[in-house]
């Protein structure tokens, strides 16, 4: 299915500098390490890369992560050295010290810049090795903050198996995780559960999200009847999931177009065009959406909805009514604000680093909608912003609330207006019905403490040294 009959015309879509104002991609490291728990990332650059990282993940060091840097030299850099010498060194000891079931080469900048072959240099190591080695782009030239897991998951999604395994040994592999869910059960109780699944093609959903919120997912939909056939990326490098010509995909975030293309193309998949779960009425949408693709009644959505939305009412009454303006850092940008409007927010400005209008069409779509539902002007939807030319709008617009980047936050803090940091969303749980409230608990954090700053007299002190 394309997504090419859902996008809107009514948004008004600018332009700007053509740069990315944004967190380096190679942070991707910080939760797919985590994630795939037995993977090792290779991270290769320059020392301002390790640094970064340093910096990024520098209290993970004490828990012997499964990630490292391979630092290029001057001699790496001006080709004096053997690119795969040094690399089968860098690996062997991987192997020997961690021996993880994969080894992820990211490559940055640098490794673009002076045309280092890593897709070249991976297959031969790679069978000299027994190890796995996935290659992914990170670098910040092409990509914008969260695009790293993006660049990650295309890379995997080429090595996800085609057939359903045969020998006992690797359905036991694959299955470790229903044995885990099924554990101490009779099998007769978990026969009658299989019952309960509707007769649909095989869905497979990709995403990097927290194992509590994969779990909330997955029961969701198994209420609705809806096997869920695999998760990409699975806990372990392992247990990818199985891809065949005709499998249904949907995708959890706004940034994974590249994933999302790679399956369709590389893989023969049908990608589910729908708005992503992020919010209880993006969730409903998501939900619905997968239920009319496979012809199933979507009982008990909108009750749901519905439910969540009265539980929010404390939340609400503190931001409604009120204006929020994204500066554009991590591709949510879309997502967050139709929920935001939704909840009762004006949004005149929504910056974002880069925008596939296909894949997040449905995603438009719904907040074209949610704005005529909700009676505000729809935003103006800028892609790769000037920063120069954001403040002086913010200026103009006096917005309540400044999503940014953590590098303008505390600039226009210093100027009296009021911001969070959008990094805070991307590490959040915020997909399905029940973690709406941590989305919120994020947004009104500043306008709640501005709030108990007032009778301090705290508005007065900022205005003044803002004129100064």
């Amino acid at each position: 299915m394309t997504l090419a009959d859902t996008q809107p015309s009514a948004l008004n879509f600018e332009c700007e500098t053509g740069n990315y104002h944004t967190f380096c991609p190679i942070s991707c490291v910080a939760w797919l390490y985590q994630k795939i728990e037995d993977s090792f990332f290779l991270v290769i650059g320059t020392k301002t890369c390790g640094y970064f990282l340093q910096n990024a993940m520098g209290v993970m060091i004490f828990a012997e992560p499964r990630y490292a840097m391979a630092e290029l030299e001057e001699g790496d850099i001006s080709a004096q050295l053997n690119d795969y010498g040094e690399l089968k060194r860098l690996c062997e000891q991987i192997k020997r010290d961690r021996n993880p079931s994969v080894i992820v080469w990211i490559g940055t900048c640098t490794t673009e810049i002076i045309k280092m072959d890593l897709e070249g240099l991976a297959p031969n190591l790679e069978a000299e090795l027994g190890i796995p080695i996935v290659v992914a782009r990170a670098n910040g030239l092409d990509y914008a903050f969260t695009q790293g897991e993006d660049t990650v998951l295309a890379a995997m999604a080429q090595r996800c198996p085609t057939k359903t395994p045969v020998a006992e040994a690797e359905k036991e592999e694959r299955n470790s995780i229903s044995k885990l869910l099924n554990f101490g059960r009779k099998k007769e109780d978990v026969l009658a559960e299989q019952s309960e699944y509707k007769d649909h093609p095989p869905l497979v959903l990709f995403g990097s999200l927290p194992d509590p919120v994969v779990t909330q997912l997955t029961l969701e939909l198994k209420k609705l009847g809806i096997k869920v056939s695999g998760w990409l990326p699975s806990k372990r490098y392992t247990e990818l999931p199985v891809i065949e010509e005709g499998y249904y995909v949907s995708g959890m975030n706004p940034f994974l177009s590249r994933t999302a293309t790679t399956l369709m193309r590389r893989r023969k998949t049908k990608l589910i065009g729908a708005p992503f779960p992020i919010g209880p009425d993006g969730t409903r949408a998501w939900l619905e959406k997968i239920c009319s693709v496979f012809n199933i009644e979507p009982t008990g959505v909108a009750e749901r909805e519905a439910k969540i939305w009265e539980s929010l009412e404390d939340y609400l009454q503190i931001i409604r009514g009120k204006s929020v303006f994204f500066m554009g850092d991590n591709l949510l940008e879309i997502s967050l604000a139709r929920f935001l409007i939704r909840c009762g927010m004006t949004c005149p400005e929504i910056g974002i680093p880069y925008m596939d209008k296909r894949y997040q069409g449905a995603e438009l779509a719904f907040l074209e909608k949610t704005c005529e539902e909700m009676g505000v002007p729809l935003p103006t939807i800028v892609e790769k912003p000037d920063n120069y030319n954001q403040l002086q709008r913010i200026h103009e617009i006096k917005p309540d609330l400044v999503i940014t980047g953590m590098a303008h936050a505390n600039p226009l803090e210093a100027r009296g207006i009021t911001t969070k940091w959008s990094v805070e969303f991307t590490f959040a749980q915020m997909h399905g019905f029940g973690n709406a409230r941590d989305i919120l608990e994020l947004v009104t954090r500043p306008l709640r403490r501005n709030d108990a700053l007032k009778g301090l007299g705290w508005e007065k002190l900022v205005r003044e040294e803002a004129n100064h």
